[in-house]
């Protein structure tokens, strides 16, 4: 698999969801916004300070982003990566790009999950961001 590099985005993000017919929203902002529909849900992972607190949603959250492009042909990396997280106790909430994979982990265990993944070989880039 090799080793990767990371960027650690600075803005604490939440995961929010949404009942899958509202449409999505307009405080959904940030430096990171990811928005998906399924037959179920709608999701939204956008920076914590912009969710209203009526909708339900996960705070804390920082993202781990691999610099550079993953080609989509590449196998394993992310079973590797979680596999890494997992053994360290860490939950995870993966997003996939076009270019790129993140790992969304809950701030307070940002340690760990940096222990974990230095203990691999990859390097993180930024600190735990400011609430």
């Amino acid at each position: 698999m090799g080793t990767y590099r990371f960027r650690v985005l600075q803005e604490r993000l939440a995961i929010a969801r949404l009942a899958h017919t509202a449409p999505f929203p307009r405080w959904a902002r940030g430096q990171f916004v990811h928005l998906a529909r399924t037959s179920d849900e709608v999701s939204i992972v956008c920076a914590q300070s912009c969710v209203p607190p009526n909708v339900r949603h996960e705070r804390e959250r920082v993202a781990l982003g691999i610099v550079g492009v993953v080609e989509m042909t590449t196998v394993g990396v992310l079973a590797a990566l979680c596999g890494a997280l997992a053994s360290a106790n860490v939950s995870v909430f993966v997003i996939s790009t076009y270019d790129t994979d993140w790992l969304i982990v809950r701030a307070e265990q940002f340690a760990a999950a940096k222990a974990a993944l230095e203990a691999q070989g990859h390097v993180l880039e930024g600190e735990l961001p400011l609430a």
